[in-house]
């Protein structure tokens, strides 16, 4: 006679985030009113524009069963060549679509090198690091690029007057991204590439035009997510993105996408990179030492990797 064993009910990823992310807003709500003011909460929506995006170009990159680490180099060289652009009487658009190319042709390359060495693309993103943030530092001969009052409209912008176009450009980018991995044939060969490379060979998908697919359409999200970044701070270093390629994977991890590959998709990694925000936002309201702040995004990003190895065990 077999015994079935039932299977309990899965809670999605997503949904736990939501969770986690109402009690910690009622309990400083509780020990803070202002938390729950119209301003504060489209403050933690501008903040976390810029690292959603990188999270969005990161959960691709994952899935697929790679990594770039280098991400927060290209930021920096990314921002500092389009506010050098700005400065020079380029148009602001025309130097956008600069700052994205740089972008794609940066990750596109880490994508061409782990090809073209069959290494792990976690090590050519590292020693690329040290690439983009030297020419960086060349163009700018280590002095800070400014650009205030020329390139704020972005961030100065609301909808219906206090809703940050920031965000919602990010949230168009995940959007863009949830669909593409749902209803697309690109989306198909993501998932295919990231479960197991030989599998999807042997089935007839072209394992190096992919990957440098996946690389370059991680670029455009990051150079996207310089743009935001630039025309919110209105100056640019060669350490502007330094901290966001860690806190993007760390999102993406507690939002329940595999470390491994082959398993996720935005919607877990959007209240990831949300809870992140509202974290960071709620020890400041409550006035915690930003070092202990420091400490604080080292732990999430830890407590994250532990989560994913648990989530993986246990499928």
């Amino acid at each position: 006679m077999k015994i079935e064993k039932k299977k309990g009910v899965k809670i999605p990823q997503w949904l736990m985030l939501l969770i986690v992310i109402l009690v910690i807003s009622a309990i400083t709500a509780i020990i803070n009113p202002r938390f729950l003011k119209i301003n504060n909460i489209m403050n933690i929506f501008e903040q976390i524009s810029v690292l959603g995006l990188v999270a969005v170009g990161a959960t691709i990159i994952i899935i697929s069963g790679n990594f770039d680490i280098s991400v927060g180099a290209i930021i920096g060289l990314s921002t500092c060549v389009m506010a050098i652009c700005i400065n020079a009487g380029i148009n602001s658009f025309l130097s956008a679509l600069i700052c994205i190319l740089i972008s794609m042709l940066c990750t596109t390359l880490n994508g061409v090198l782990s090809i073209l060495f069959k290494a792990p693309s976690f090590i050519i993103s590292l020693a690329t690091t040290s690439i983009f943030t030297g020419l960086g530092l060349f163009i700018t001969k280590g002095v800070i690029r400014t650009v205030y009052g020329q390139f704020d409209f972005l961030s100065a912008t609301r909808i219906f007057g206090f809703i940050p176009l920031l965000f919602v450009i990010c949230l168009l980018g995940f959007i863009l991204v949830h669909l593409m991995l749902k209803y697309t044939q690109i989306g198909r060969r993501l998932f295919a590439f990231g479960c197991n490379t030989r599998a999807a060979y042997l089935a007839g998908i072209d394992i190096v035009k992919n990957k440098l697919l996946f690389f370059s359409m991680n670029g455009f999200f990051v150079g996207v997510a310089a743009i935001l970044l630039l025309s919110r701070v209105g100056a640019a270093l060669p350490s502007t993105g330094a901290g966001y390629e860690l806190e993007a994977m760390g999102a993406v991890v507690i939002g329940g996408v595999s470390i491994n590959g082959g398993k996720g998709d935005v919607i877990g990694p959007f209240f990831g990179v949300l809870l992140m925000g509202l974290i960071s936002n709620v020890l400041n309201i409550l006035g915690v030492n930003p070092y202990l702040q420091e400490i604080a995004s080292g732990i999430i990003i830890i407590l994250s990797l532990g989560i994913s190895v648990l989530r993986t065990k246990k499928g």
